[in-house]
C-alpha cells in the first residue's frame, strides 16, 4: 500500500512552496501541460484542427489523473509518460474520440518528462529567487547597521584578530547576491522546451505533417511555436543526450545552499551557549527538545545546513548523467529525475527558510564585545607585533609577543599588563595599540563595497 509523499523525513521542504511545486501532482500537471503545449504548437502550424487542441488542452486537468496507479504503471517502461498518455487520451477520448487521436502526436516520453521537469524548475526557481532577494535585503540591513560593530575574527575555530559584524554580514549578503546571479542566469536562458522524437531527429512530426495535407514541414520548425506555448527557451537542437540544462541546474543549486549553508553553518557557531553572539528569531515551539526543556535549538540553520550537505552529492547524480550513450540512454536519464526533484526541493526549502533566519536574527553585540576581551588583549598581537617591529626588529618582536601572550594567558593578567613591565618598551604608548577598535583595517569600506554591490544590483 503506497502512502503519500508528505516529507516527513525531510523539514527542509515539508510544508515550504517548493514542496507544492515538486510533488508528484505537480509533475503530473506539468506533463499534462506540456501535452497540451505540444497540441497547440502543431495547432498553430496546421498539423491538427485547432478545434482538438482546444479539446486537449481543456482536458489538461491532472486531478482527473489517479497518480499513484500512474507511478506504479510506471514500472512496466521504466518512465511515467508511458502510463499517462494512455490515461490522459481517455480522458480526452471521453470529451472528443476524434481529438483523442492527436494527443502525443509525434512525441517520445522524454520530451514530455524534460519538457515538464524545465516548467517545474522555472517555478522553484521563481520562488527562489524571491526568497534570496529576502535574505540579501535583510543582510544589507544587518551590514550595514553593524558596519563598526566590533567582533573576534576567527580562523580555524580560534579568536585571531578583530573584525566587525558588520563585515560578517557583508560576507553573507556577497554569497547570496551571487547565488541571485546564478539563478537569474539559468531562470533566464538555461530552461529550454525539450522536443526531439523517438532519436532527436524530429521524423515522426515530419511524417504526421504529410498526413494533414502535405504540408511540408520538417519537424523544425515545431520547435519555437512549443518552447512558446510552454514559456522555456527554444532550444538549438533536441538535448535528449546532451544534458547541459541539468547540470546547469544541479550546478546552480548547489551554490544556493552551500551560499545560505555558509551563512546558516556560522548562526548555528555564534548562538552556541559560550558565544551567544547571535540568536535565532524566536518562535512557539521552534527550537524545543523532546528531553530538555531549556533547549532553544537553532533548528532553522539546521534545516539549511541539511540542504547544503545534501544537494551537491544530488548535483554530482546529475552532472554523472552527462554520460549518456548513443541517442537515448538507459539509466543515466532515469538517474536524474529524483536527484533533481530531490535538489530543487531543498534549495527551494532552504531558500525559504534563510528568508525567515535572516529577517528575524536577533544580534548580541554586548557578547560580541564581552567575546573580544576573551584573550585579555591578545586578540591585537598582530597589531603589535608590526608596530613594535621597528623597535625591536621583526623576530624579537614576533618571539616577544608570543612570549608575553602566553604569559597573560597563564596568569590571568591582560597583555597590556604583561607589555608594561617589559623594559624594552617602556618608551612605546601602547595604549593605542591595544584598542582592538582602533584595528579593525579595511572593514567598513569593504562593506560599503558589498553594499554598493546591492544597491547596484537591486536598484535600491
Amino acid at each position: 500500500m503506497s502512502g503519500t509523499d508528505s516529507g516527513l523525513l525531510a523539514p527542509t521542504w515539508s510544508g515550504t512552496p517548493a514542496d507544492a511545486a515538486t510533488c508528484d501532482e505537480a509533475w503530473l500537471r506539468a506533463m499534462v501541460e506540456v501535452e497540451a503545449a505540444l497540441a497547440r504548437s502543431q495547432a498553430r502550424l496546421g498539423l491538427m484542427p485547432t478545434a482538438y487542441a482546444d479539446v486537449i488542452t481543456k482536458s489538461a486537468d491532472a486531478d482527473g489523473l489517479d497518480v499513484v496507479a500512474l507511478a506504479h504503471a510506471s514500472r512496466a517502461a521504466a518512465n511515467p509518460v508511458v502510463a499517462l498518455v494512455p490515461a490522459f487520451t481517455a480522458v480526452v477520448a471521453a470529451v472528443d474520440p476524434e481529438a483523442a487521436e492527436h494527443v502525443h502526436r509525434g512525441s517520445t516520453s522524454q520530451d514530455v518528462l524534460d519538457s515538464a521537469a524545465m516548467l517545474i524548475a522555472r517555478r522553484v526557481l521563481a520562488q527562489v529567487d524571491a526568497d534570496l532577494s529576502r535574505v540579501a535585503a535583510a543582510l544589507a540591513v544587518v551590514a550595514e547597521e553593524h558596519r563598526d560593530t566590533l567582533v573576534a575574527g576567527r580562523t580555524l575555530a580560534q579568536h585571531a584578530v578583530p573584525t566587525t559584524f558588520g563585515l560578517k554580514a557583508a560576507g553573507w549578503l556577497q554569497l547570496v547576491l551571487d547565488a541571485l546571479a546564478r539563478v537569474r542566469s539559468v531562470a533566464s536562458a538555461g530552461l529550454p522546451a525539450s522536443l526531439g522524437g523517438a532519436a532527436g531527429t524530429l521524423a515522426a512530426y515530419g511524417e504526421f505533417a504529410k498526413l494533414e495535407g502535405g504540408l511540408p514541414l520538417g519537424g523544425v520548425e515545431l520547435i519555437g511555436p512549443f518552447a512558446e506555448e510552454l514559456g522555456l527557451a527554444e532550444p538549438v537542437l533536441p538535448w535528449h543526450t546532451v544534458r547541459t540544462p541539468i547540470a546547469d541546474l544541479g550546478a546552480v543549486l548547489s551554490f544556493v545552499t552551500g551560499a545560505l549553508g555558509k551563512f546558516a553553518l556560522d548562526v548555528q557557531t555564534l548562538s552556541r551557549t559560550e558565544i551567544g553572539e547571535v540568536a535565532e528569531p524566536a518562535a512557539e515551539g521552534r527550537g524545543a527538545s523532546s528531553a530538555m526543556p531549556q533547549k532553544r535549538n537553532p533548528v532553522l540553520a539546521t534545516l539549511i545546513v541539511s540542504a547544503a550537505r545534501q544537494v551537491p552529492a544530488l548535483a554530482l547524480v546529475l552532472a554523472q548523467s552527462m554520460l549518456a550513450e548513443d541517442e537515448r540512454p538507459a539509466g543515466a536519464w532515469h538517474a536524474e529525475w529524483q536527484a533533481l526533484r530531490e535538489a530543487l526541493r531543498l534549495a527551494g526549502g532552504a531558500a525559504f527558510t534563510a528568508a525567515e533566519l535572516a529577517e528575524g536574527l536577533e544580534v548580541h553585540p554586548d557578547r560580541m564585545l564581552a567575546n573580544v576581551d576573551l584573550t585579555h588583549g591578545a586578540i591585537v598581537a598582530e597589531r603589535l607585533a608590526v608596530a613594535l617591529t621597528p623597535v625591536l626588529g621583526k623576530a624579537r618582536s614576533k618571539s616577544l609577543l608570543t612570549k608575553a601572550s602566553f604569559d597573560a594567558f597563564n596568569t590571568g593578567r591582560t597583555l597590556g599588563e604583561v607589555l608594561r613591565t617589559l623594559p624594552d618598551l617602556a618608551d612605546v604608548d601602547l595604549d593605542d595599540l591595544l584598542d582592538p577598535a582602533r584595528y579593525t583595517g579595511a572593514a567598513g569600506p569593504l562593506v560599503d563595497r558589498v553594499l554598493l554591490r546591492y544597491r547596484n544590483y537591486t536598484g535600491s
